[in-house]
């Protein structure tokens, strides 16, 4: 009998109806699950929380029959159904407030023995082991998460039920609970069914997933189909187009038989709504039609058009933020405590929104809206990664953690910060992650230095505090002051200039990246004019810094093409000179699919200082004095091969349009014929490495040109690239920002 048990199938649900009242909830659901991990996935109010509460006993069953490894406990009560070996993760955890994490395993622990203890449960979870003192309500959603799942695997249960697991959970808790399934499902002795509405994370832990609708398994699906076809998440789970479900059909049956006619073909654009522009939850409040249209987005059979991709990155701020506006004051609260309260009750009094950020490293709990703990999660690594013993090592995690959570937060109106070198540290990361235009302040004693580690390309405001930030007195009392409402006054003019915006959208134009250096002026300055009356030309000087500024204008949703002309800092990224490009040049343009005219201006030179600043290894080489404080070094053919391959790999990463120009007569205003750097054969290598690398196509063109990149046709050329790729423009003016 007992080995009968053992073969049996994990959980058998066959006709189960539940009722609520007159509502028919489950309606004869029929579902199997032998061993492993199984997946149910649905829409909300499909009936998943209640067919994992029928299985635990906790609502009466009309209908139907359940068996858990053969043993019926169709409406058994609930203690004899988790004696039998049924765990339970509920959705929304069901804490104890009042319990530690200790007192919460102790008491889970001594329902049934086997492999789960609490110290295995420790091991598992090193986050519990540092909270194990912890009440339930002292706890973040991602440790209350792991307190719930930890719960449920010390009654050693044969079965497994988990609802909605990572519901509100940042995503690298997520992970870590998707890892964690994954890990449960090689375990023989244990199966486990998971009731989950994200969709990545179902398909991953499970080979096949069950689909709810209206209270009936729809249809059991293998797992990387429906990961793979976004069409069938809209159909079947209303992800997208709304349209109708299909019929249950077998698979294997309907493939045999005679194939459906096709759908229509549909040419042109397809507008496509999003139901939920923002994470739905169980308190969600209905959509706004508005905030629904503002989220949709166009999908074309035609090659993407610069006109509509722009469009597309250019939602209003309205749409794209989750709640009313608010302006973070960050900062390390167990030394500067005093002083960022100080500046987040100057920004309140002017009717701001705020919420004060704790990023500190030493573990200390404080008083704020933010925890450093909370912060911490995001990290990779978790909290271990961050409160370490290393202070430099702890800095660096600490700053990541900080920039990971930044980039999920949608409604940041502005961020202010107050400390030294360690606060600037850990604060300008996440600074430089949000768009430009996005107030940004940083009040400290480093600001009279040099700042560019702490700035690079975005758009920080260094203020110097004159003072230590240690305490407040009449000296940081004025300049804290003077910071905050700084600060209180370009979030309310910036608040005001977007409600201002869709007034001028129909007549403002759309922004292009256009990079120069002092050989390329000409051509920069006969493409700006070209193109003066279609679009507004934002010029970006070559110098490191001015290529990362284009790229995060890109980034931020704020350009809409680029015209690349000048990729002179690549040559002092891998030559060593003083104006390096990053290894992510060109990345923004690979993640935007943004449209890309490009070209190899001013490869013919890697930047230094002054003479005697010149490397021993290049001693000898070709060299132009621009001024006493830049010298230029003309680059060999086995540089340029070198050059040519490098760009060839990002270009190829490129799957948005792409036309890269190659100027014959020479790359600057110095390699032109009977100038200084005039060397046809070092050219001629660069461009043989890019058309040797180049996998070129119909959306990917590299074009040579027999001109100089600063002759008149060079420009025009140019020019005319563009606006091909950009479609008709003059009749359709979009707002760039």
């Amino acid at each position: 009998m007992n080995e009968a048990r053992r073969t049996s199938a994990a959980l058998e649900v066959r006709g189960l109806d539940v009722y609520y009242g007159h509502s028919h909830a489950l309606q004869g659901v029929d579902l199997t699950l032998e061993s492993g991990v199984f997946s149910v996935v649905g829409r909300n109010g499909m009936g998943k929380t209640t067919l994992c509460k029928a299985i635990m006993g906790l609502v009466g069953v009309s209908g139907g029959s359940i068996r858990v490894r053969g043993e019926d406990v169709t409406r058994r009560p609930p203690a004899q159904i988790a004696r039998l070996g049924v765990g339970y993760v509920p959705q929304g955890r069901r804490l104890w407030r009042s319990l530690s994490v200790d007192e919460h395993l102790r008491l889970a622990g001594g329902l049934r023995s086997g492999a789960w203890t609490v110290e295995r449960i420790y091991d598992t979870f090193p986050r519990l082991a540092e909270r194990k003192d912890h009440g339930g309500g002292q706890l973040s959603g991602g440790e209350q998460q792991m307190l719930a799942i930890s719960r449920a695997l010390l009654t050693n249960p044969h079965l497994l039920i988990m609802d909605e697991p990572t519901e509100g959970l940042a995503p690298v808790i997520v992970a870590q609970v998707e890892e964690m399934l994954l890990r449960l499902g090689e375990d023989s002795d244990m199966s486990v069914l998971v009731i989950e509405q994200n969709i990545g994370v179902a398909t991953a832990i499970s080979r096949n997933v069950a689909i709810m609708v209206n209270g009936r398994v729809h249809r059991i699906i293998d797992s990387a189909r429906l990961a793979a076809d976004r069409e069938l998440q809209q159909r079947l789970l209303g992800v997208g187009i709304h349209a109708e479900l299909e019929p249950d059909v077998d698979l294997s049956t309907a493939a045999a038989g005679p194939k459906p006619a096709p759908a229509p073909r549909r040419d042109g654009p397809v507008r496509i709504y999003i139901s939920n522009p923002a994470l739905p939850t169980r308190w969600s409040q209905p959509v706004p039609i508005a905030r629904i249209e503002a989220a949709a987005r166009t999908r074309s059979t035609e090659v993407t058009r610069l006109e509509e991709t722009t469009r597309r990155r250019r939602e209003p701020v309205a749409a794209q933020t989750a709640g009313p506006p608010v302006v973070l004051v960050v900062g390390t609260l167990d030394t500067k405590g005093q002083e960022l309260r100080f500046i987040r009750d100057i920004i309140a009094a002017t009717g701001l929104r705020t919420r004060l950020v704790d990023v500190s490293t030493s573990g200390k709990h404080s008083s704020c809206d933010v925890s450093a703990q909370e912060i911490a999660l995001n990290h990779g690594r978790g909290g271990a990664a961050v409160f370490g013993a290393d202070r430099g090592a702890a800095v660096t995690a600490m700053a990541d953690a900080f920039a990971n959570w930044l980039r999920r937060q949608g409604n940041v109106a502005g961020v202010i910060s107050a400390g030294g070198s360690g606060a600037a540290s850990l604060v300008a990361p996440g600074m430089r992650t949000l768009p430009v235009g996005v107030p940004k302040l940083m009040i400290s004693s480093i600001a009279s230095g040099d700042v560019g580690p702490y700035v690079g390309p975005a758009d920080i405001t260094m203020m110097y505090s004159v003072t230590d930030v240690q305490g407040l007195n009449a000296i940081s009392r004025a300049v804290l002051a003077n910071g905050a409402n700084a600060l209180a006054g370009m979030v309310k003019a910036r608040l005001d200039d977007a409600r201002a915006a869709t007034t001028r959208e129909a007549s403002a134009l759309p922004a292009v990246g256009i990079t120069m250096f002092g050989v390329t002026t000409p051509a920069v300055q006969k493409i700006a004019a070209d193109l003066h009356d279609s679009f507004e030309c934002l010029v970006f000087h070559a110098t490191g810094v001015g290529g990362r500024s284009m790229e995060k204008l890109v980034e931020s949703g704020q350009l809409a093409g680029v015209i690349d002309l000048t990729t002179t800092e690549i040559c002092d990224l891998l030559m060593g000179g003083v104006f390096p490009a990053t290894e992510d040049r060109f990345g923004a343009i690979i993640r935007s699919r943004l449209p890309f005219v490009g070209s190899v201006g001013a490869l013919d030179m890697v930047n230094f200082g002054a003479p005697d600043t010149i490397p021993e290894r290049y001693r000898g080489r070709k060299f132009h004095v621009h001024n006493p404080q830049v010298t230029l070094m003309r680059t060999t053919a086995e540089e340029n091969e070198r050059m040519g391959r490098w760009i060839a790999e990002r270009l190829n990463q490129m799957d948005g349009p792409v036309r890269f120009f190659l100027p014959e007569g020479g790359v600057s205003a110095l390699d032109a014929r009977g100038q200084p750097f005039w060397d046809p054969d070092a050219d001629a290598a660069l461009f043989r490495a890019l058309e040797r690398d180049v996998r070129q196509s119909g959306n990917r063109q590299l074009i040579r040109t027999p001109k100089n990149i600063n002759d008149p046709d060079f420009a025009a050329a140019i020019v005319s690239a563009f606006r091909t790729l950009f479609g008709r423009t003059g009749a359709r003016r979009r707002l760039a920002r």
